[in-house]
């Protein structure tokens, strides 16, 4: 699998089709704005996930299921809440302050729209599966304006639940900045890549290669 984000969104994907989602530990999903008050991160997690969950549905029942609406239902519903400056600081590390503002600008924008182009697609291509159930574990590990949320999905009532990790980031609200699913990273997966390709060509290699990709997108 490419990444954990991919993953996030296949489970994103299973949920279009038509499933009923089932909520644990009493918490209605609320609005978009409900995400942006000071409150427990998990609670912004579990927000997160079932507004986009319900968009999704929304265009599936209105028959509006196309890659453009898709697209645009990323745009608005989950990118807001991914803290993309963050994870491509993080993934970047220790090459980070040899880049300038264009050149870091350069990066955030290849991951946000690889993101988009990689998995638009994926939302619309899952058969229907039902007793969708989305939890979340009450113990929340926290560390300033940081905390680690665990989030567990399951698609039958016979089924272990798949256990997804959401890192997040409190700024002017809480945002995702690293996925991890089955022990494997967001960001450790792009920071490899990278590397590799530094370790191979060396920095100037990877900077004229990304703005090269952001051309021909």
């Amino acid at each position: 699998m490419k990444n954990t984000v991919k993953t996030l969104f296949i489970i994103l994907s299973i949920l279009t089709t038509g499933a009923t989602l089932a909520v644990e530990h009493n918490v209605a999903p609320y609005s978009r704005a409900a995400t942006d008050v000071v409150g427990p991160p998990n609670i912004a997690a579990f927000n997160i996930m079932t507004n986009a969950l319900f968009a999704l549905k929304k265009l599936r029942d209105q028959k509006r299921v196309t890659p453009e609406n898709i697209e645009a239902l990323i745009k608005a519903e989950l990118l807001p809440y991914i803290a993309i400056d963050v994870a491509v600081r993080l993934t970047l590390k220790e090459h980070w302050s040899a880049l300038n503002n264009q050149q870091k600008k350069a990066f955030q924008q290849y991951i946000t729209k690889s993101l988009i182009n990689d998995y638009a697609g994926i939302l619309s291509t899952y058969d229907q599966l039902n007793n969708i159930k989305i939890s979340t574990d009450p113990k929340i590990k926290r560390k300033g304006n940081k905390a680690i949320i665990k989030l567990f999905i399951s698609f039958d009532k016979n089924q272990n639940p798949l256990k997804v990790t959401l890192k997040m980031i409190r700024l002017n609200h809480w945002r995702v900045y690293d996925l991890v699913f089955s022990g494997v990273s967001l960001i450790k997966n792009y920071k490899a890549q990278f590397s590799s390709h530094i370790k191979r060509k060396g920095l100037n290699s990877l900077i004229k290669k990304i703005n090269k990709k952001l051309k021909n997108v």
